[in-house]
């Protein structure tokens, strides 16, 4: 089944829709999300993804990610993605967004209107083995510290870190 994903303007407003793969291909800018799940400990769940995935294989990254459907908002698509992904439900609230475009070495380029969306959750996780291979909760200024020094994480993760600290920062304070 092929996935389509809705492609945007610099706006984030719809302006078409694309097979997955082929808006990867053509880079061509479509909307995403990114969901941070926070513990009461103020740490966030982080995985590695599926060492098969179409691209960033073996790599940690946050919570979970994914792309809206054609007629799924933002926030459902998120809930529908981390249920999918790493075996849970939790509320989501949608907290900033942002735009970046980061090509792969097989020819494939993330160009995303990536909405950043976080929740707290505290209990079992069950993670699909076709999308996670391992996970753990680590606190923010953990991360930043190993953004800063490895090579061991997804692209738009590093750019979240590296780009966008003050705001990833503050999704731990908005969590409070």
């Amino acid at each position: 089944m092929q996935e389509h994903v809705i492609l945007v303007d610099k706006d984030d407003q719809e302006i078409g829709q694309c097979e997955k793969i082929e808006a990867h291909e053509k880079a061509l800018l479509h909307r995403a999300f990114s969901v941070f799940v926070f513990n009461t400990k103020g740490e966030t769940l982080l995985h590695k993804r599926y060492s098969g995935k179409y691209h960033s294989g073996g790599l940690w990254t946050n919570s979970c990610c994914g792309h809206p459907r054609p007629g799924e908002n933002v926030i459902g698509a998120a809930e529908r993605r981390l249920n999918e992904e790493m075996g849970f439900t939790c509320s989501l609230k949608e907290n900033f967004s942002i735009t970046y475009k980061a090509p792969f070495d097989n020819g494939l380029t993330e160009h995303e209107y990536v909405h950043i969306v976080s929740g707290t959750y505290e209990g079992p996780i069950n993670p699909n083995p076709m999308e996670v291979e391992d996970y753990k909760w680590v606190r923010l200024e953990d991360i930043k510290k190993e953004v800063d020094n490895h090579r061991k994480f997804t692209k738009w993760f590093e750019i979240y870190f590296t780009q966008h600290w003050e705001r990833m920062n503050q999704l731990l304070k908005d969590r409070k």
